[in-house]
């Protein structure tokens, strides 16, 4: 969210500088999985058609950005397969795919969840326990986190009123006074957005008065990288938590789990081996494929789970960037173009979701 938002930033001609405690891209931006996945199509509310907005417009803001670099993110509309069990899904997913016909649409593009008797294409997804078909969704997409995060951090490090630091860390922060201290020597600013992933949230619980609880928490989650000569136009396989992704390069990404308690942050362990002999049991190709990566990491959940966006409302310089666990890859880019103008004081072109608002979510740690 930090590196889009000084994208959008310099696009403006705004003098930003980007602070890192560590090297861009790092943290939870720099996992293995990069699933792009829409919400449910039914019950449609605004934040669903965020969402939506978000991942549509995701493909020409990445193809923008590869053509200024040079680089590639590893950007597909590979799609996603979802197994139906029980023949009761399926008229279930029947449902949900009147509710797609009616809401995934962008002017004259529409995005489709199919409902199959079988899996449109051999030898990708076993097929025989799935009872009431296959869903096939059309809106999903896939990103190589490393790549898109590589790709942002190219542009910036060329990118005309932008000052990277990194390896430098906060060691305070004084909003209203428009100061922060770093191990690097201190800056003055007009606006600063916070956007360091499950850091935020205690960096601005220092700057709110009666928090009851925490404004979020880290969420552990646990990868693999699998080395399979499988096309990279294959969709994403979803069931039951697990996620099966082709990238380019013969790779195949498995993830994730989600751990609220842990005793060690960046290690794994038994519970993604667990979810790699899942996967293997429903991808036949996968079955010998080795191991060449595994990965654990800390993503930021809020705590109304919803990203957490906007100005604080103690402090008018501060503005949250940060939260979306699950869902930021797909919603970054949108996120931080908002954080930014209202950084300027420019008007937000869309809608934001109330439950995206940091004052939503201070209510929440509040009671």
């Amino acid at each position: 969210m930090g590196l889009w938002a000084a994208v959008h930033a310099a696009r403006l001609g705004i003098d930003t500088v980007l602070i890192d405690a560590g090297e861009l891209g790092q943290g939870a931006s720099g996992g293995l999985l990069g699933a792009l996945m829409p919400h449910m199509p039914d019950k449609w509310n605004p934040k669903k058609q965020f969402q939506f907005d978000a991942l549509v417009s995701l493909e020409s803001e990445i193809a923008a950005l590869e053509a200024e670099t040079g680089l590639s993110a590893g950007y597909r509309r590979s799609g996603r397969l979802i197994p139906l069990p029980k023949p009761h899904l399926r008229t279930i997913a029947l449902g949900h795919s009147e509710d797609a016909e009616q809401h995934w649409q962008a002017g004259e593009r529409r995005f489709h969840w199919h409902v199959l008797d079988r899996p449109p294409v051999s030898g990708w997804l076993e097929a025989a326990d799935s009872e009431g078909g296959f869903v096939h969704d059309t809106l999903a997409a896939r990103v190589a986190p490393r790549s898109l995060t590589s790709v942002l951090a190219a542009f910036l490090r060329k990118a005309m009123h932008v000052r990277i630091m990194e390896n430098v860390a906060l060691e305070s922060l004084d909003p209203d006074a428009g100061r922060a201290r770093t191990s690097a020597g201190t800056i003055l600013f007009d606006r600063c957005i916070i956007a360091a992933g499950h850091q935020s949230f205690p960096l601005l619980g220092e700057q709110t008065s009666g928090l009851a609880k925490p404004l979020g928490q880290a969420v552990k989650g646990q990868a693999a990288l699998l080395k399979a000569d499988v096309d990279p136009d294959l969709p994403t396989i979803f069931r039951d938590g697990l996620y099966v992704v082709a990238h380019e390069g013969e790779h195949v990404a498995i993830g994730s789990t989600s751990e609220n308690r842990f005793d060690e942050p960046f290690s794994t362990d038994a519970q993604l081996d667990a979810l790699l002999d899942a996967a293997r049991a429903l991808v036949p190709s996968l079955r010998d494929a080795p191991v060449i990566e595994r990965w654990a990491g800390l993503r930021p959940k809020a705590i109304d789970r919803d990203p957490m966006l906007g100005r604080h409302p103690e402090h008018e310089r501060l503005i949250a960037l940060t939260g979306g666990f699950k869902v930021s890859f797909g919603l970054a880019h949108r996120l931080a173009q908002a954080a930014v103008l209202i950084a300027a004081g420019d008007e937000v072109p869309f809608e934001l979701p109330d439950s995206f608002l940091l004052s939503g979510h201070i209510r929440v740690a509040s009671r």
